[in-house]
């Protein structure tokens, strides 16, 4: 590959980072964008507030040491990078296609029309972003959809930076990330895949490129974290998407659909086809004669043999994930020539401090690595693993954290200090297989009376009756209709039920008064859902800030932060709790209001607990010992609640596990381990129910194809799964003679404030009835309701339940 110099060549510096968290350290973005949606201010003002926080970020990292040209990446996002990829190129899905104006740009109302939907159009559909808990928005791709420049803001922002007196490194998603992670547009011919049109796709990168340089922008980031994962290009990404992790037709190699595999004859080896992508795409952009010099980052796990090909590609640096990645090997980083290594030394996904003398042993080792390949060591830099948007902003103001805990921990900002640091080389090198954070030795760490219970489990501990005979004892305990209603758990949290509850933390109100306070909004919920004629109610959740936060504040091993916000999705931001040590449950957690809520009906409340899966995956966990034995310990601490709940008069209890496929591994090696620990946790959190306490569980935004045999092995009598957004996709991976227990495939988007009609809910209810029968069909919304308003939540619930009377009518009259 011949590569033209870009003009504006200039040293990679020696420390920097991948990203940085955009929200602002007291979610200026959220609170900006809510007001504008609610029209409480304007575009200006919107505009006004977005370009003080960019300011005040690219201030707050030239402090903390990243004072190079190029150091710090422009990575700010109205909403989701995916999402900036896919509109700076065009691909806009047809339906959408006024948000673009007669110039074929598009504005900030249409950007958040794609990502928000609007009043007779569903969103892009919404999925977790590699092994995280950040949601991207899918991108839709056709053969005709119209690829051009339709947005310029990663320009504007580095012009906006550059006139402030910053050089920043402008962002984006790669060609193959970003066609890999799209899906056809509706209506696109039979193995059509998106990246069919990698060669359109790079055409606008390229004009991207250009204009970047002619901005004098000396670098730009292209984000491949696609390479970190075993999703095939010969294949093409349906395989992966459609036929499940570890599917031989995930592993095909013949009948490529991919533009990749076709151009060179079709089918081959699987490295050769990538290699051949990426000088189809990062080849092609190096090749220009005017553009900013290539940082191509590979985050979220090692690319192992795929770096000889990325090296090929004239790339002039190249990130690596070392926290989950291995060293390369002399052998994979031959013919590195002139090309820099970016250390990906600082673990970004965790909020533990890095243990420095490890890094340095292990960056001394990458530098002797790349000498002895012929390169320059002297181009090593060091980086964050990943992008610092899933960690919080700063421990600055996290006063109320045990100074032993504390000493151990690093956010956003104490890791770009670690990340500094390493690169100064005034860090003392260790060993190279030493331990990768601070080592913790505190009170809470170890629990002995927890690690007994764990050991004293025995082979039946994840073992319930057979399900005929459970469906049996449900069928005569709660006697319910065909095709039930329900909601999945939350209800809207009203500025009445916040500010109740931080009355209540602040103490400005006593115990007494905030029981009066929720047990009043708990009745009202309760009340209004019977005049809604829904047939399992919840009490709604008021009293829970958050669905894990509210168990780590009940359970021996967690804490929770004051401000250590980080964004969920969109405007969407959660608190991870911290779980350092080992897990108990020291007495009954959800049972006093469980129990109240089903004094107050006739119908059956479920009582709503988070899985041990998703208690893990949405908080900051300890990593010195197994996720597995974790999960464990939290799984017992479910247990004793169910056997709680069951004799205050709750007959169907839900464990929700939404995060079931976000910690699936990226590589298919290491998948089974995974899904066999993860539904042993579920199955010992909920075996010690009674035959006739009917188990619910609850995912969603999650590719649930690549894992609906754990689902099914979940063994949950009921399970709801998000659907809604991808049109009811999921039941057609439902194989009714398998999965015979209930489903209820959600039919309304709860993420975006639109109201489905009866028809569209009708829609979806007839293709769920059809695809797996009447008899296991629920009918329910996507998630829960905490983040919407009440007057979209019961025009919505009203829908949802007139369209379940038309669709029982239907399956009546069949019968």
């Amino acid at each position: 590959m011949t590569t033209t110099p870009p003009p504006t060549a200039a040293p990679l510096p020696a420390a920097t980072i991948v990203g940085y968290p955009r929200i602002g350290p007291d979610r200026e973005l959220k609170k900006a964008e809510e007001a504008y949606w609610a029209g409480r201010i304007d575009r200006t003002e919107l505009d006004r507030r977005t370009a003080a926080l960019r300011t005040a970020t690219r201030e707050r990292l030239t402090e903390l040491g990243l004072d190079a040209p190029a150091a710090i990446p422009e990575t700010f996002s109205l909403y989701d990078q995916v999402l900036d990829a896919a509109v700076t190129i065009g691909a806009v899905p047809g339906r959408f296609a006024d948000v673009l104006d007669a110039d074929g740009r598009i504005g900030a109302d249409g950007y958040f029309t794609l990502a928000r939907g609007d009043a007779q159009r569903p969103p892009l559909e919404m999925t977790k972003w590699f092994d995280t808990n950040y949601h991207y928005l899918v991108p839709e791709i056709g053969p005709d959809t119209d690829l051009h420049l339709a947005s310029t803001q990663v320009i504007d922002l580095f012009t906006e930076a550059l006139a402030a007196g910053t050089t920043t490194r402008p962002v984006l998603v790669g060609p193959l990330t970003l066609l890999l992670l799209a899906k056809a547009e509706d209506g696109a011919p039979e193995g059509f895949t998106p990246l069919d049109r990698l060669d359109d796709a790079v055409a606008v990168y390229a004009e991207v490129l250009e204009r970047l340089a002619d901005a004098g922008a000396p670098w730009v980031q292209v984000d491949e974290p696609i390479l970190a994962t075993d999703i095939d290009l010969v294949a093409g990404p349906s395989a992966a998407r459609d036929e499940g992790a570890g599917s031989d037709a995930a592993q095909s190699d013949g009948g490529a659909s991919s533009a990749a595999a076709r151009s060179d004859g079709g089918a081959g080896d699987v490295d050769d086809v990538i290699a051949r992508a990426l000088q189809r795409s990062v080849g092609r952009l190096t090749s220009l004669a005017q553009r900013p010099q290539i940082l191509v980052t590979t985050p979220y796990g090692g690319i192992g043999d795929h770096l000889p090909a990325l090296l090929s590609t004239g790339a002039e640096a190249v990130h690596l994930d070392l926290t989950r990645g291995d060293l390369p090997t002399a052998e994979q980083l031959t013919g590195i020539g002139e090309t820099a290594l970016v250390a990906g030394l600082v673990e970004g996904r965790t909020v533990w401090r890095t243990e420095l003398p490890t890094a340095a042993a292990r960056l001394d080792a990458l530098r002797d690595l790349v000498r002895t390949a012929g390169g320059d060591e002297r181009t090593v830099s060091v980086a964050t693993s990943v992008s610092l948007q899933h960690v919080p902003h700063s421990l600055d103001r996290e006063n109320a954290l045990d100074a032993a805990l504390r000493a151990t921990l690093a956010f956003a900002d104490e890791k770009v200090a670690e990340v500094v640091l390493l690169a100064s080389g005034d860090v003392v090198p260790g060993d190279v297989d030493g331990p990768r954070s601070v080592p913790r030795d505190f009170a809470g760490v170890h629990d002995e009376s927890v690690r007994e219970r764990v050991a004293a489990l025995g082979p039946d501990a994840s073992t319930r009756s057979p399900f005929s005979a459970r469906r049996a004892a449900q069928e005569q305990a709660l006697d319910l209709p065909v095709l039930p209603t329900t909601t999945i758990g939350s209800f809207p949290q009203t500025a009445e039920v916040r500010r109740a509850r931080a009355d209540h933390r602040a103490g400005r109100l006593d115990a007494s008064g905030y029981r009066q306070a929720m047990r009043e909004e708990i009745a009202r919920v309760i009340a209004l859902q019977e005049e809604l004629g829904l047939d399992v109610l919840v009490h709604g959740e008021a009293e829970r800030n958050d669905m894990v936060q509210y168990f780590a504040e009940h359970l021996d091993g967690f804490v929770v932060t004051e401000h250590g916000w980080v964004q969920s999705y969109g405007s969407r931001c959660t608190r991870p709790s911290i779980l350092f040590g080992d897990v108990s449950r020291p007495e009954p957690i959800t049972v006093e209001w469980s129990a109240y809520a089903q004094s107050l009906t006739s119908k059956p409340v479920k009582g709503m607990l988070t899985g041990p899966v998703t208690i893990l995956a949405w908080s900051f966990v300890r990593d010195d010992q197994p996720l597995a034995q974790t999960a464990t310990q939290v799984a017992l601490a479910l247990r004793e609640e169910i056997a709680d709940l069951e004799p205050a008069g709750i007959g169907i209890v839900q464990v929700d596990e939404p995060a079931l496929r976000e910690l699936l591994p990226l590589r298919r090696a290491d998948q089974d381990a995974y899904l066999r620990w993860s539904v042993e946790s579920f199955r010992i959190a909920t075996a010690g129910a009674a035959d006739g306490t009917q188990i619910h569980t609850h995912l969603c935004y999650s590719e649930f194809n690549e894992v609906i045999d754990a689902i099914d092995g979940l063994d949950a009598d009921v399970t709801s799964i998000e659907s809604a957004r991808s049109r009811g996709e999921v039941v057609d991976a439902i194989d009714p003679e398998r999965f015979e227990r209930g489903i209820g495939p959600g039919v309304w988007d709860i993420h975006s404030p639109r109201v489905p009609s009866t028809e569209e809910i009708v829609e979806l209810l007839q293709h769920a009835q059809e695809a797996i029968g009447p008899r296991a069909l629920w009918a329910n919304p996507d998630c829960g309701l905490k983040t919407r308003g009440y007057r979209e939540t019961e025009a919505s619930l009203r829908n949802l339940v007139e369209a379940t009377r038309q669709v029982r009518a239907q399956v009546a009259a069949l019968a």
